[in-house]
């Protein structure tokens, strides 16, 4: 069996999904259902790599006052509850779902003690050795330095232990300045506010990437939607793609994609199945709302369909 991964979520959230026949501004809307999940991009990845039956601690921070949900989705999948508790409550984040589009409403969370970080970084290097993985994925809470994810990364790699970083704007750009993550997954986006200017074409995507692993990146993978993603090492760059696919919900494909990366590195794979695996995963999630996986034996047939071009 693979060792546990670890995943580090400073900012989950209780996903309310209301599903909507079509969203109209500034009308009354009737809604055809509500679902409330376990959130927040760890949590997603988490829940990813259990369903996948890869072992998985999970930890971060969580208000005391609403872990249910969590309690619930940790015992169901086997995850290791490993959560620092805080007092107050776990954020909410509203997803408007219509035929057409996901509309996101990001509530503000409790404030949280940035020394409570501490215990984080403690908990995580108790669990954590040369074998580990260690996911940091997500935003930070309120008033949280923009830095705490590239100190956390810094201490992890003083015990040789690899990191996959899943972030944007401020945390990524000063990970990405100090001491740099194993691996990140940014969109083409979030890669393109990093960078300072657009992308636009493969091309750039791939030189941007390659300037951050003669930096000491392992492993880019920049996802892009309908597009597909690139997954550039060292050694390839790898466009893999999937037949486009009518959403249930596009919320978590990019966290899925880190779960489908992080199980493929857990198993020594090539870059070809890391592609694979990480498209897989993300068409999978696809089909699916809160922090779930399809069928195993679907993602492998999906794996088995994703269209790879060696770019240049």
């Amino acid at each position: 069996m693979n060792a546990p991964v670890i995943t580090v979520t400073f900012n989950p959230a209780i996903d309310e999904t209301i599903t909507l026949d079509a969203l109209r501004p500034g009308e009354v809307h009737r809604a055809r259902s509500v679902r409330f999940d376990a959130g927040g991009k760890g949590v997603m990845v988490a829940g990813c790599l259990a369903d996948w039956g890869q072992p998985v601690i999970a930890t971060g921070l969580l208000g005391s006052d609403n872990t249910a949900l969590f309690n619930d989705l940790f015992a169901a999948k086997g995850i290791e509850d490993r959560f620092i508790r805080h007092p107050g409550q776990t954020r909410t984040n509203i997803k408007l779902l219509d035929p057409h589009a996901t509309t996101d409403i990001n509530l503000p969370g409790a404030d949280i003690p940035v020394a409570l970080t501490r215990q984080v970084r403690e908990t995580v290097l108790r669990y954590a050795d040369a074998k580990t993985l260690v996911v940091l994925s997500g935003s930070l809470p309120a008033g949280f330095p923009a830095e705490t994810y590239a100190e956390l990364i810094g201490a992890l790699a003083e015990h040789g232990i690899r990191t996959v970083l899943d972030t944007s704007g401020a945390p990524l750009g000063a990970a990405l300045q100090a001491r740099v993550p194993s691996v990140i997954k940014p969109n083409r986006e979030e890669l393109e506010a990093w960078a300072g200017h657009a992308l636009p074409t493969r091309g750039d995507l791939i030189r941007t990437a390659q300037g951050l692993l003669a930096r000491g990146v392992e492993l880019v993978a920049i996802s892009m939607g309908a597009e597909g993603a690139l997954f550039i090492s060292p050694t390839a760059a790898l466009h893999a793609s999937l037949p486009p696919l009518q959403p249930m919900s596009t919320v978590g494909a990019g966290d899925a994609m880190v779960a489908g990366i992080v199980a493929a590195l857990a198993e020594r794979a090539t870059l070809e199945h890391i592609a694979r695996l990480g498209s897989a995963f993300a068409h999978s999630k696809l089909g699916q709302i809160g922090p779930n996986l399809g069928p195993r034996d679907q993602v492998q047939h999906l794996a088995a369909q994703v269209q790879l071009q060696l770019e240049r």
